[in-house]
C-alpha cells in the first residue's frame, strides 16, 4: 500500500508535508524523497537505489504526541515530525527537530523492524538480532526523552541514539513480541521463549507511575521494566496499549485489564468522585463485559487506548466496546456522555457510502418496478436513520445533564443503576416514596453530603431571595423619593 495521511495537527510536521494543516487526508508524495541529514556515502547510494526502485510499501504506522513512524516492506524504520537528533553544538546532547518529511533511521540498517511504539518524547523498537526476523530473536531498543525513566535504561539521561535494554538480550528467558508507549511510560508483553511447556506472558511497564499508569500497586516512577505482577497467572496476554496516563491489556482469553486514572476507566483529573469511586487503579482492575455479551469478549483482537477513553476489537472483528471519556463522540455509541463501563460500539455506521454500495449491487432478478420500491425503501430508511440520530443527539444531551446533577447531589457518575425501581418497572415515578426510601438506605456518610449539599443549595436560594427583595424595595422608593421634589 502507498502511504497517506490521516486528519493532525501540522505544527512539528507530524503529517510529512509542507504547509498548513488538513483538514481531508493528502498522499504523502515525497516518502521516498528524503534521508537522513548524517549520512554517510554508502547510506546516500543505498538510499539512491532504493528510490530507483518501486515505491515502497507499507507494512505498519504509529503515531505519538508530536511524532510520526512507519515501517516499509524491507523492515526499514522512517519517522518524521518532532524527531530526536543530536544538538548542533556537538555535546551529545538531545534536541529535537521538526522534520516536514519521512527520514530514514539508518541505526538498524542491516536488521529488520519489527514492532514500533512511540510517547510525547520517547520510541521504542522491536528489532531482529539479525538480518531477517527469525523465531524469538527480537531485542528491545528505546531513544528520546527520558525524564521519567520511560527507556527503561536505569537512569533518566535522554538518548539520541536507539539503545537495547539490556535485560531483555538473547540470553533472557522472556522475549518481547509488544510494545506501548503512553506520554511518559512505556509497557512490553514478553513471552517464554520457545521450546516451552505452556503459552504464557508477562505485561512489563516503566517511566512515569504517578496516576498508577504502571500497575505496580504504587505511584512510584520505575527506571527499569518491572513484571505487572497482579496480573494473574498463567496467561497470555494479546495485546497491549497506552493511553496518556493509563494501560490496558487484554487475554486471549478474553479478559480485559486496566491500570491508571479512574480505575483504569481512562477518564481525566476532572472526572474525578468522592467515597469509594475516587481515585486512581494502581493496580490491575478487570473490566467486565456489558452483560448481554457476557462478562468476558470473546475472541479478542486488539484494544487501544486514547487519552482518556479505551476501545477493544473482540468477536474477531465483528464487534466493538468502548468506555472512558465521551466529548466528542469519540466512543462511538452514539453519546457524548462519560461512560464507565464498556458499551457496544454502534458498527459498522449506515453512511452513504455504506448505502451507495448496496444500490450499486446488481441483481437480475429485480425488475424496474422492483427497484423502485428498493429505492423508495432506501428514501424511508435514509429518513428513519436522520430522526434516530436526533433523537440520540437529544438523549446524549439529557443524559449529559441527568449524570452532572447525580454527580453533583450523591458524589458519582449517574448508573442504570441507579434509576428507581418504580420508574423501571411501571414507568411512573412516586418522588415522596423514592425520596424516602432512598433516604432509609443511605448510610451516614452520604446523608451528611445530601445535608451539605442541599443546605449550601438552600443558602444560596435564602440569598438570592434576599437580593431580589432590596431590589424592589429600592424600586418601589426611587419613584416616591422623585415625586416628593
Amino acid at each position: 500500500m502507498y502511504f497517506g495521511v490521516y486528519l493532525d495537527c501540522h505544527m512539528d510536521g507530524q503529517l510529512g508535508m509542507h504547509g498548513e494543516n488538513s483538514l481531508e487526508p493528502q498522499l504523502m508524495e515525497r516518502f521516498v524523497e528524503s534521508g537522513s541529514p548524517g549520512q554517510s556515502k554508502a547510506e546516500l547510494e543505498l538510499d539512491s537505489e532504493i528510490k530507483s526502485k518501486a515505491l515502497l510499501k507499507i507494512s505498519a504506522v504509529k503515531a505519538g504526541g508530536m511524532t510520526s513512524l512507519a515501517i516499509d516492506d524491507r523492515g526499514a524504520l522512517w519517522m518524521w515530525g518532532n524527531c530526536p537528533q543530536e544538538n548542533s553544538d556537538g555535546d551529545g546532547s538531545l534536541m529535537f527537530v521538526s522534520s516536514f518529511t519521512p527520514i530514514r533511521v539508518w541505526d538498524f540498517r542491516g536488521h529488520t523492524v519489527v514492532k514500533v511504539a512511540c510517547g510525547n518524547e520517547h520510541v521504542v523498537a522491536l528489532v531482529s538480532a539479525g538480518e531477517k526476523h527469525k523465531g524469538d530473536d527480537l531485542v528491545c531498543y528505546t531513544w528520546g526523552g527520558n525524564g521519567h525513566g520511560q527507556l527503561g535504561l536505569g537512569d533518566t539521561e535522554n538518548r539520541v541514539r536507539p539503545e537495547m535494554i539490556g535485560m531483555f538480550n538473547q540470553e533472557f528467558q522472556w522475549t518481547v513480541y509488544e510494545v506501548a508507549c503512553g506520554a511518559f511510560h512505556t509497557a512490553l508483553l514478553t513471552r517464554k521463549k520457545r521450546p516451552s511447556d505452556t503459552l504464557e506472558s508477562m505485561c512489563w511497564t516503566f517511566g512515569l507511575g504517578d496516576r498508577g499508569q504502571l500497575g505496580h500497586g504504587t505511584t512510584q516512577s520505575v527506571l527499569v521494566p518491572e513484571p505487572v505482577k497482579e496480573l494473574p497467572q498463567p496467561v497470555y496476554l494479546v495485546s497491549v496499549d497506552c493511553g496518556l496516563f493509563h494501560t490496558s491489556v487484554v487475554s486471549s482469553a478474553g479478559d480485559v485489564w486496566s491500570w491508571g486514572m479512574e480505575k483504569g476507566l481512562g477518564l481525566c483529573p476532572d472526572a474525578s468522585f468522592t467515597g469509594t469511586d475516587s481515585g486512581d487503579a494502581i493496580s490491575p482492575l478487570r473490566i467486565s463485559g456489558d452483560g448481554v455479551h457476557g462478562p468476558k469478549f470473546n475472541d479478542p483482537v486488539q484494544v487501544s487506548c486514547g487519552a482518556a477513553h479505551t476501545v477493544l476489537v473482540a468477536h474477531d472483528g465483528c464487534k466493538l466496546w468502548s468506555w472512558g471519556r465521551g466529548r466528542s463522540g469519540v466512543l462511538g455509541n452514539g453519546k457524548t456522555v462519560d461512560c464507565f463501563a464498556p458499551s457496544i460500539v454502534l458498527w459498522p455506521p449506515r453512511n452513504e457510502d455504506f448505502k451507495q454500495e448496496e444500490l450499486n449491487q446488481p441483481d437480475k432478478n429485480v425488475d424496474k418496478e422492483g427497484s423502485d420500491g428498493d429505492s423508495e425503501m432506501e428514501k424511508k430508511l435514509s429518513l428513519a436513520m436522520e430522526e434516530m440520530k436526533l433523537l440520540q443527539s437529544k438523549l446524549s444531551t439529557m443524559e449529559r445533564y441527568a449524570s452532572i446533577l447525580h454527580g453533583s447531589i450523591f458524589g458519582k457518575p449517574f448508573e442504570e443503576q441507579d434509576i428507581p425501581s418504580s420508574l423501571q418497572n411501571s414507568g411512573t415515578f412516586d418522588i415522596a416514596r423514592e425520596w424516602e426510601s432512598m433516604l432509609e438506605s443511605a448510610d451516614r456518610s452520604k446523608l451528611v453530603r445530601l445535608e451539605m449539599f442541599y443546605r449550601n443549595m438552600l443558602a444560596g436560594v435564602k440569598d438570592k431571595m434576599m437580593k431580589k427583595r432590596i431590589q424592589e424595595i429600592i424600586k418601589e422608593y426611587l419613584p416616591s423619593s422623585t415625586q416628593g421634589k
